[in-house]
């Protein structure tokens, strides 16, 4: 028996070649990141080697005692997100500041501002399903320091499933004060995904992006 062959028809080809370059570029396109990574930042000279036993994500309380962190209370809110945006869940942070008359309760700060007692000044935590933080803690003071004068930071760690980042987070409303600190400008226009935004009174939102989750 003599075989016949069914050439496909030029519509049919037609179709099935779109069909094929839509699905490459859907690939291509989930393939693609959405998001920058935060930039890395030193770690600095003050983290905390002894820690308090209280590291809630409140650090405006300290367990046991009847007075309030001095200072405007703030609460900052973020995810942790990968290059994809996706959320990472169980993602583990850890925080440090100083108070808000500039001083770190650190031996390494000789620093002539009070210590606040009341004062966490470090917090550990972990992120939801949803890749969620929040703390509430202290407007932190700037500084003076070797490199010139800080502006109001706080200092992060934060250890995904596979990627870690040290990092530190600036205010959108310390613009001037942004500007001339030594370390928020060595990162040139990358210095933008490290900036907390307001979100009403005394709340900031950053979301925080790791190179890998």
């Amino acid at each position: 028996m003599r075989e016949t062959n069914h050439p496909m028809s030029r519509r049919a080809f037609t179709g099935s070649a779109l069909a094929a370059a839509s699905l490459l570029a859907a690939k291509d396109s989930q393939a693609a990141p959405s998001q920058q990574p935060t930039p890395p930042q030193a770690i600095g000279p003050f983290y905390p080697v002894q820690r308090l036993k209280d590291a809630d994500a409140d650090l405006t309380w300290l367990k046991g005692h009847k007075n309030r962190a001095k200072g405007t209370v703030i609460e900052v809110t973020g995810r942790v997100l990968d290059r994809y945006g996706n959320p990472v869940s169980g993602a583990k942070l850890e925080l440090w500041q100083c108070n808000a008359a500039g001083r770190y309760a650190h031996a390494n700060d000789i620093a002539t501002a009070p210590l606040d007692p009341d004062f966490q000044g470090y917090a550990a935590l972990a992120t939801n399903k949803q890749g969620e933080w929040r703390i509430t803690t202290i407007k932190p003071a700037g500084y003076d320091s070797p490199i010139g004068h800080r502006t109001p930071h706080i200092h992060f760690d934060v250890q995904g499933r596979s990627h870690r980042l040290i990092t530190q987070m600036y205010f959108s409303d310390d613009e001037a004060t942004n500007a001339k600190d030594a370390l928020f400008k060595e990162m040139g226009t990358d210095a933008i995904r490290t900036v907390a935004r307001a979100d009403g009174v005394a709340r900031y939102n950053w979301n925080i992006v790791l190179m890998d989750g």
